[in-house]
């Protein structure tokens, strides 16, 4: 009986030992609960219980800079919502490349040449793959990850045939293939500087910036659609896509150039995106912050994943605006520096965001690689 006894006490003791790790865990910034579950197995339970059950990962921010000075050094920052931190990604052989780097989604890096198309897509971009390039040569494309596919479109060169050319790369065969090409409603704007891209893994929406025309492309059927109609308030001078869930979330700049008024949201659904609701308005202190110091206000930018949307002016990126998305429709903002930006990289260092899952397993992967470290930035 006596020995019933003590073993439930040390029970007990155990339980409220194992909670209270779970508790401190959840204050614990991701990077530092590597080594806190190598002390040992209850500890390591301990770490992906308080995963699981209390503070969750969340999608990070990637901002890479890359010099427009040969020999065009880069260099990477992510953003931990979770933890609320910024982090220099210290990578053992940083990618050298001759041209642009760039993204036209959320997910995925490339860097275009006419001898090579290389490109990234796995969380942090430790790793890079390289092909040849696309058949058509182009300087401005849509580039998208659908699936296990990547979509190249358009941003031709004026000597090509087809400026509204479709080519689709596929992963898993290692090979190009032609497509329908573009839209011709497209035609003056089949270029990733005029055009909203976002995609999840069956389909890809393009849509102009300035009229919010927008098509869809299915790469299993190859098959373009649309085009629709994305303007629920005809004050809408600007506008930005991003999936959440199953929907879209766009964010639409109203008012004009030279005077704007609201920076507003809507959630679009339906096969043709015909159900279309307002969740919400940046307040007023936050769009000041986004606008910044210049006069005028002609576009935004936004990088998303999950119910994370960031948003910013890519003629001042030094403020980016936060927008969480419950799964309601309920609209939640924040305001947060870019660690990336100093005086120097606004002249001297091109700026490119994107956004993926990382949990502990890829850090635990980067760091045992020795690919890569984590420095914290302090504020």
């Amino acid at each position: 009986m006596m020995a019933e006894e003590q073993k439930n006490e040390v029970e007990t003791e155990v339980a409220i030992h194992t909670d209270v790790l779970e508790t401190i865990f959840s204050h614990v910034p991701l990077i530092h609960l590597l080594s806190a579950s190598t002390v040992c197995k209850s500890w390591n339970a301990a770490v992906f219980s308080s995963l699981r059950r209390f503070n969750k990962p969340k999608p990070w921010l990637l901002v890479h800079t890359q010099s427009t000075r040969t020999p065009y050094a880069t260099t990477a920052f992510a953003y931990d919502p979770r933890s609320n931190i910024w982090l220099q990604i210290n990578k053992k052989l940083p990618p050298k490349h001759v041209s642009a780097l760039r993204s036209s989604d959320s997910t995925l890096l490339y860097v275009l040449t006419p001898s090579k198309f290389s490109f990234s897509i796995g969380p942090l971009h430790l790793t890079w793959h390289h092909v040849n390039p696309p058949a058509v040569w182009r300087t401005d494309p849509i580039v998208s990850l659908v699936g296990h596919r990547i979509i190249v479109a358009g941003g031709s060169c004026d000597f090509e045939d087809d400026p509204l050319a479709v080519e689709i790369y596929d992963i898993n065969t290692r090979t190009w293939e032609r497509s329908e090409s573009m839209p011709a409603t497209l035609k003056d704007s089949a270029a990733s500087t005029w055009l909203s891209v976002s995609a999840n893994t069956q389909i890809m929406f393009l849509m102009e910036h300035m009229s919010g025309v927008t098509h869809s492309f299915n790469p299993n059927s190859k098959i373009w659609s649309g085009p629709y109609d994305l303007r629920p308030d005809r004050s809408i001078y600007f506008s930005v896509i991003g999936f959440h869930g199953d929907s879209l979330i766009m964010v639409g700049l109203l008012g004009d150039f030279e005077n704007l008024n609201d920076v507003k949201v809507w959630e679009l659904k339906g096969e043709s995106l015909e159900y279309c609701k307002e969740i919400g308005v940046m307040p007023k202190d936050l769009m000041q912050k986004l606008k910044g110091e210049g006069t005028s206000f002609s576009s935004i930018k936004v990088s998303s994943m999950a119910d994370f949307f960031y948003i910013y002016n890519p003629g001042e990126p030094g403020e980016l605006v936060v927008l969480e998305v419950s799964d309601e429709g309920l609209c939640r903002w924040g305001c947060l520096k870019n660690a990336a930006v100093s005086d120097r990289s606004r002249v001297a260092e091109r700026l490119v965001l994107t956004c993926c899952d990382v949990g502990l397993g890829d850090i635990g992967r980067a760091v045992g690689s020795g690919n890569g470290t984590f420095t914290v930035i302090k504020n």
